[in-house]
């Protein structure tokens, strides 16, 4: 089975940039099929797409550009924010203009095919790859494959609390997330569980440490702060701390049986702290069943999938 990957991955490789500056392997990937990828280089008064092909013109016609547009479920919006990004697409035929060739081009054939050799398949507890599109308060939206969208909700991207998917996240990034349900086609995602439980977090440090944090939330009794994506602390509390905030903090106590972190902190730098990388226990394969919580806390923070 061929895999669908988000926008933006063939973009990179060497055989799709051959095939795009070549009439022959153009024709020749019409006529098997292949699935390319360049960038959309503007959207036309009529939602066209033009394509960047070299030495050449590429179109994707408007009811070719996504899925449901044909239709009316998709709004034009889909085609428009496109432009300066990566796309999909299949060569339909082949023409000429102006002595030059021309391509035209289908996304929505690729998307369907996506949808039926790929994304079909999944099932609640898999493990996929996928790409940022654009965030909203309640959540991310991604790419799973081809441009398919699909949403991981706020309270499911880390167990540390976010008061908005871009402390987390950036436009265009790439990350792993588990199918948390499908309802009619639809799918939802989760990302939380990929980052590790409290335990696998919490071995990463030791008490007597001092290491960078992020206030994730000031309250009457002390400050969260953030150590990794999935572990937070509790410090106590000091004059002109903000939420966003980065400090550095020493850890002064690390409780498996009430899976708590406790924290002082030593300084405070300026200015809010940016997106960090992830360092994901799970990238592939499927789960059943996650348990956040040791088996010696009380508390029990659990996702089931099967």
């Amino acid at each position: 089975m061929q895999r669908y990957y988000p926008e933006g991955k063939l973009c990179t490789e060497k055989a799709c940039a051959r095939t795009l500056a070549s009439p022959e392997l153009m024709r020749q990937a019409m006529e098997e099929g292949t699935v390319l990828e360049s960038h959309a280089l503007m959207c036309g008064a009529s939602h066209d797409l033009f394509v960047d092909i070299p030495h050449a013109k590429g179109i994707i016609p408007r009811e070719e550009g996504a899925v449901g547009i044909r239709e009316g479920t998709v709004r034009d919006i889909a085609l428009l924010s496109r432009v300066n990004k990566p796309v999909c697409f299949v060569v339909t035929d082949i023409r000429e203009e102006n002595g030059l060739p021309l391509y035209i081009l289908s996304r929505e054939r690729v998307q369907r095919r996506c949808l039926d050799e790929y994304i079909s398949s999944l099932r609640v507890g898999d493990v996929i790859p996928a790409r940022v599109t654009h965030m909203e308060p309640f959540g991310a939206f991604v790419d799973i494959g081809c441009g398919i969208p699909s949403l991981i909700p706020i309270d499911a991207i880390s167990v540390s609390r976010i008061s908005h998917p871009n402390d987390r996240f950036y436009n265009g990034q790439n990350i792993f997330a588990v199918v948390k349900s499908i309802d009619g086609g639809r799918i939802c995602l989760s990302h939380r569980e990929l980052l590790g439980t409290w335990e696998q977090n919490a071995e990463r440090f030791e008490v007597g440490a001092t290491v960078p944090g992020v206030v994730r939330s000031v309250e009457s009794y002390g400050i969260f702060i953030e150590i990794a994506p999935n572990l937070a602390g509790l410090s106590e509390l000091r004059p002109g701390i903000e939420q966003g905030q980065s400090v550095s903090v020493g850890i002064k106590a690390i409780r498996p049986d009430r899976m708590k972190v406790k924290l002082t902190i030593v300084d405070v730098i300026q200015g809010r702290a940016p997106a960090s990388a992830f360092d994901y226990y799970i990238t592939s394969g499927h789960i059943g069943r996650w348990q956040y919580n040791p088996d010696c806390c009380t508390k029990t923070v659990v996702t089931e999938f099967d």
